[in-house]
């Protein structure tokens, strides 16, 4: 398996175990259909976080890995 085929199935085992077959689908549609600047739409991602949040988030994270 080469290394893009590896990621592409990584990504869609995370989709699926996050948000479930349907809604997945649903997601990989919504990014097909609709222009996506992924860059823009990551700028404004934590826009209504705090960096306290922001680092609580990230701390759970660590921990849970």
């Amino acid at each position: 398996m080469n290394a893009e085929m590896a990621l592409r199935n990584e990504g869609m085992r995370v989709l699926i175990n996050k948000l479930g077959n349907v809604e997945a689908e649903r997601f990989i549609s919504l990014i097909i259909r609709e222009p996506f600047d992924y860059t823009e739409w990551q700028r404004g991602l934590f826009d209504d976080m705090s960096v306290k949040e922001l680092s609580n988030i990230a701390m759970n994270e660590y921990k849970s890995n």
